[in-house]
């Protein structure tokens, strides 16, 4: 299978894209429905807007460039680095990249946004994790009270 083929990948906003196969190819969706023969019009991915599919497929790229230079040294740094700064990004669009993700299947960007979302929350009191993520208390005192004392099990 030679991966200079071209992928036309369309949007859910109807935007296409042209990717090399090898790129395309780091979603196990897009290759299964390729392998099953169903790109003749290209490939709509009804999930993925343009805005999250161009930066799905930045970071596609850069892993398959990645993957061709392993053997220089230093590769697996640098690339720590891209995705560190990747995905610096707001929440919407980091939760956007997760589902973009899950629903392509490409573990790696799976991966690196839901630690990049772990992150975020490790070391955090609930409180300040509601704040982050613009999360309303739902409780009352007498509520989250009655929770605590049915759930102690969780907090020994």
């Amino acid at each position: 299978m030679s991966s200079s083929r071209i992928i036309t990948l369309t949007s859910s906003d109807k935007v296409d894209f042209y990717v090399n196969e090898a790129v395309a190819f780091q979603s196990q969706t897009i290759k299964d429905v390729i392998g099953d023969g169903c790109e003749d019009k290209g490939t709509l991915l009804p999930n993925v807007t343009s805005e999250i599919l161009s930066k799905v497929i930045e970071y596609c790229n850069m892993h398959v460039e990645a993957g061709k230079l392993e053997e220089r040294s230093g590769v697996d740094e640098e690339l720590k680095a891209w995705d560190a700064e990747f995905v610096k990004v707001d929440l919407d669009t980091l939760f956007d990249l997760i589902q973009a993700a899950n629903y392509l299947n490409i573990k790696g960007l799976l991966d690196l946004t839901c630690l990049t979302v772990a992150d975020l929350i490790r070391g955090k009191t609930p409180d300040e994790i509601r704040k982050t993520f613009n999360i309303e208390y739902q409780f009352t005192p007498e509520e989250e009270e009655e929770l605590r004392r049915e759930n102690q099990w969780a907090s020994e």
